[in-house]
């Protein structure tokens, strides 16, 4: 079998590393600044105005940062030169987006709506404003709402955060509302989805991580005094944990939906781990890690699984035990160990009770030390002797060990760095993973960082 192509780019490689000057990570907003479960963007019956109305120099479009004002106000500049999201509708156009769509008889890449829905914010034509155009990719309303209602509020003397979060601008500074907002493209939701046939005609494979992928974004926004008092404090490693919860849950939401979750006779296979069945047949690196789950079984993508259990049994210890039961049993029901359907729903259940956790927490010092010890010991237990599990595992202690260097718990940069670097280089190249390698990398990141 042919091996997928290395997802891992130079910017997220990067992104784990830590600077002093980096942006920190988005914060869980107070519960009265959003209501929950906003609808997104591209789901608001309102007009897209364009994003050249968020281009000109006195609003979004400076080229430096002002120096007294409560946001940057270069954000617009930002975007459309280092934003990989302003280009997203100019990647149809190339070669690669004309082979798939021609391989799934799709026509013109750039007019297919199963593209257009992450690519572009593709709203209906009757709420596209005279501005508005497809090249802008996703742009500053894909993300931050169709400006119709907010955009006359927002430049009003006086304008408040909260007043233009009441016209309809999409709470992004919510960590739930925004792991949804990436989540519907970055692994899609009931409206769009990324399915295995989509990769199978040459669409790269999936992975994500909040913290990381705000990063590499890269970040247009700083956290300061005025930002907390509109967002409240800020915690970095709340939102990735937030983000790798919601992540299970839309898998299960897939994994439970009948339309969704299947594929004629076959299981919709974009939940499952990839690097099961797709790897050199000279790979006999295979070894167990699940009970009951023998070699040449297809599992389940449980990437994102690993890292909640690691985090649900710092936070809530009982239901870290639930969910890593309930997280066995359903990778056994494979081999036709049980009831897939009813583990999945109670497994999501799970996640609705860690996020609600995990929101009204204060995640501390003795918090964050055991969650990243509990990710160093999974490793090094061979929970992370698939590629995916490694790739994640890598993103997420580099989110965790930043977030904590930041806030004084680690102390030296160089140090960490150090050990971030053994585990980027054994998650460099997916077609040529060592588990071996990768568990070394943790055992020296564990004696660089002092655990």
């Amino acid at each position: 079998m042919k091996p997928i192509a290395n997802r891992w780019s130079a910017d997220i490689a990067l992104a784990l590393w830590i600077s002093v000057a980096a942006t920190p990570t988005l914060a869980q907003a107070p519960a009265a600044a959003a209501a929950p479960q906003a609808p997104l963007p591209y789901q608001v019956n309102v007009k897209s105005m364009g994003v050249v109305n968020c281009a000109n120099s006195l609003c979004h479009g400076a080229v430096q940062p002002w120096k007294d004002s409560d946001v940057l106000q270069n954000e617009y500049v930002t975007w459309s030169r280092v934003d990989k999201h302003a280009r997203s509708y100019k990647v149809l156009f190339n070669e690669q987006s004309a082979r798939i769509a021609r391989n799934l008889g799709l026509g013109k890449a750039s007019e297919a709506k199963v593209c257009l829905d992450c690519h572009a914010h593709n709203v209906p034509a009757d709420r596209r404003g005279e501005r508005f155009q497809f090249e802008d990719g996703v742009s500053c309303e894909a993300c931050h709402g169709p400006s119709e209602q907010w955009l006359p509020k927002h430049v009003e003397d006086g304008a408040t955060h909260a007043g233009n979060l009441a016209a309809g601008l999409y709470p992004t500074t919510d960590a739930v509302d925004r792991a949804r907002l990436c989540l519907s493209c970055h692994f899609g939701n009931g409206d769009r989805f990324v399915t295995h046939r989509i990769m199978g005609a040459g669409h790269p494979r999936l992975s994500f991580e909040l913290d990381t992928f705000t990063a590499v974004e890269p970040a247009h926004f700083r956290i300061d005094a005025n930002w907390e008092k509109r967002n409240g404090m800020w915690d970095g490693v709340k939102v990735w944990a937030i983000g790798q919860a919601l992540i299970v849950a839309d898998m299960m939401d897939v994994l439970a939906d009948p339309k969704r979750g299947r594929d004629g006779l076959f299981p919709e296979l974009v939940l499952f781990d990839c690097y099961a069945c797709h790897h050199p047949m000279s790979d006999k690196h295979w070894a167990p890690r699940i009970p009951g789950l023998g070699p040449g079984v297809a599992r389940l993508n449980d990437s994102s699984q690993l890292m909640v259990r690691a985090i649900a049994k710092v936070i809530d210890p009982a239901l870290g035990q639930r969910i890593a039961e309930t997280m066995v049993r359903l990778q056994q029901t494979v081999t036709g160990g049980g009831d897939a359907i009813g583990l999945a729903k109670s497994l999501r259940a799970d996640m609705d009770q860690l996020v609600a956790e995990l929101n009204t927490r204060t995640i501390s010092e003795v918090d964050m030390r055991a969650i990243l010890a509990q990710l160093i010991n999974d490793g090094l237990d061979g929970q992370f002797r698939d590629y995916a599990g490694a790739e994640e595992a890598t993103m997420a202690i580099g989110s965790v060990a930043n977030f904590m260097y930041r806030k004084g718990i680690l102390k030296s940069a160089h140090d960490i760095n150090s050990g971030l670097a053994g585990l980027q280089a054994a998650v460099a190249n997916d077609e040529r993973y060592n588990p071996e390698q990768f568990e070394a990398a943790l055992r020296g990141f564990r004696g660089a960082v002092g655990l």
